[in-house]
């Protein structure tokens, strides 16, 4: 029965190609964006934006149509959805001390999707819940009801957010990759993980959803150090980091994440 059932994964994996992965996420941030508190401020929006394009410039794999958006809430937290859509809270950017540790927290989300850990989580989830005709049929819906039926069952039951450690492990490294070629100090990964860890004593429940769905950062930090290139150079700050944090302080404080 394991024999049968590891076979139905492998073949349903190419069930799910990227253009339906990307068909899904897409759907999928509309319904994420409807039930989030969006900053609409132009300035800091465009300046995520930006980075954030760079870096998805130096992914590897499929090239997704990345976009990024910033979430209103003060909570320290990320995310990403299958097929390129890219969420980072606010609480994220109040945090960081130099550009290097935001495009961190953005090349590791981006490496998820890269990776296509959420195609995997997607495949895996929707084979326990259907059948693989059922599963073909609804993929084969492009555009209708089949793609908004799975992205709606996926995100009621936080599949985008449960990654392996694995795979966690993965895009840490991929990330890494990614801010190094794309021109940025690696080492702003890790000094996140080191904000992350001092927040947790200053103001836990700013970091209590990150821990919710990310592994300890000790064990990742560790990790990192160890694969970090021995010359470490790169952008660490900018004037327009300087800026977007200036304009932040100026905005109405960041919404609590709602409990779901």
């Amino acid at each position: 029965m394991k024999v049968i059932l590891a076979a139905a994964i492998l073949s349903a994996i190419t069930l799910v190609s990227v253009e339906q992965e990307i068909e899904i996420g897409r759907e999928a941030n509309a319904q994420v964006r409807k039930q989030t508190a969006e900053l609409r401020d132009l300035q800091v929006t465009a300046y995520v934006a930006r980075v954030g394009q760079r870096l998805a410039k130096a992914a590897p794999g499929a090239k997704y149509p990345y976009t990024f958006s910033v979430a209103d809430y003060r909570e320290i937290n990320a995310f990403s959805l299958p097929g390129g859509p890219v969420w980072i809270n606010r609480g994220v950017l109040q945090a960081s001390a130099n550009e290097s540790q935001v495009a961190g927290v953005l090349a590791h989300e981006i490496a998820h999707i890269a990776q296509r850990h959420a195609a995997d989580q997607l495949t895996k989830t929707m084979l326990a819940r259907w059948s693989l005709n059922v599963l073909g049929a609804m993929l084969g819906n492009a555009g209708g009801a089949g793609t908004a039926q799975i992205a709606a069952a996926l995100l009621a039951n936080g599949v985008f957010l449960k990654f392996s450690r694995d795979d966690e492990r993965e895009a840490d490294m991929v990330g890494l990759r990614i801010m190094t070629k794309a021109g940025w100090d690696p080492n702003g990964m890790i000094e996140l993980f080191d904000v992350l860890r001092r927040e947790a004593d200053r103001d836990p429940g700013a970091v209590d959803v990150f821990f919710s769905t990310h592994p300890s950062p000790q064990d990742r930090i560790e990790q990192l150090q160890a694969a970090m290139p021995r010359s470490r150079s790169g952008i660490r700050d900018s004037r327009e980091f300087r800026v977007m944090k200036a304009r932040l302080l100026k905005l109405p404080p960041p919404r609590k994440m709602p409990t779901r």
